[in-house]
């Protein structure tokens, strides 16, 4: 029987910053929208602050519970495969025999039943019916991850799932849920959460191109090999900042105020490109998750300046 602290390493709560952090940046998005009259775009209302939060934090929940229901997932479906029998890094609820695979599985689909109760009352809020489609497909990418006859996380497709879903769904998704509009700035934010999300992802895989060779588990990783997984890592940390620069260039000048947390991407990188492999690479992980907050931080920051 699994402790409640091994539930809560089961949920992999280093990741939870790529569910923040969408929602953060598409809110302050939305703001820059909402509160720059006349440059918002035609056919919506305003609303007001309290209404704002609101909406956020349904997102929010939307967000933290796909991510938590798509760990929970992925330890039922790798555990009951084996592939997780000889893995490094956090606790595996199934592949450690820490709890019973029925028990994580119903784990993983009270988290999404959450997120869809969350989502739905989006929709009721905003009355953007279409929005159901999109709350179904996450949550059927979120299963067939790692779960199915052909999960598409073993074919190297995984890196693609984070960023379409944790990068532009999530941001132009919180821009739209304010705003009833999808603009450029929410899809080009969205490239930047997504870039870094991919990068924990490849941090990820990084680690266990090894196991996962033994496994038969063809991720990304696995695919590229080790020296260009980690050129993409680096790739995947700068393309946040040239983002932020078009943001700049395109009349939003605070924007640039991203920068400052290119300071922490100094220790992951030095980390990757260093060499660093199997246990080494786990606090890469839990700096690049700090990253992507801060640059989601500093990045809204900056976007609320502007509209002010």
């Amino acid at each position: 029987m699994a402790t409640v602290g091994e539930w809560v390493q089961g949920a992999r709560p280093r990741t939870l910053p790529a569910a923040i952090s969408p929602v953060l940046i598409g809110t302050a998005v939305a703001w820059t929208y909402l509160h720059a009259a006349p440059a918002s775009p035609a056919g919506h209302t305003s609303i007001s602050a309290l209404d704002i939060i609101a909406r956020a934090l349904l997102a929010l929940v939307v967000a933290l519970a796909l991510q938590v229901g798509v760990n929970y997932a992925n330890d039922y479906s790798d555990g009951v495969r084996g592939t997780d029998a000889i893995r490094v890094g956090p606790v595996r609820l199934v592949g450690q025999g820490l709890a019973s695979p029925g028990s994580v599985k119903s784990a993983a689909f009270a988290s999404f039943a959450i997120a869809a109760m969350a989502g739905l009352a989006l929709v009721l809020i905003t009355a953007a019916w279409w929005l159901i489609l999109v709350g179904i497909a996450a949550i059927v990418a979120a299963w067939f991850y790692t779960g199915g006859p052909r999960p598409y996380g073993y074919s190297g497709l995984g890196e693609v799932f984070v960023f379409v879903f944790f990068g532009l769904v999530a941001v132009a998704g919180s821009t739209y849920v304010h705003t009833l509009t999808i603009t450029w700035r929410s899809i080009g934010a969205g490239v930047a959460s997504g870039s870094l999300a991919v990068a924990i992802l490849l941090a990820n895989n990084l680690r266990d191109i090894p196991t996962d060779v033994v496994a038969g588990k063809k991720t990304l990783a696995v695919r590229l090999g080790d020296p260009r997984t980690r050129v993409a890592y680096s790739i995947a940390l700068a393309i946040p900042y040239v983002i932020a620069v078009a943001i700049a260039i395109s009349g939003t000048p605070w924007a640039l105020l991203a920068f400052a947390s290119a300071p922490l991407t100094l220790s992951p990188l030095r980390q990757v490109r260093g060499g660093a492999v199997g246990r080494g690479l786990i606090p890469v992980l839990v700096s690049t998750g700090v990253l992507l907050l801060g640059y989601a931080v500093s990045l809204s920051i900056g976007l609320v300046i502007s509209a002010v």
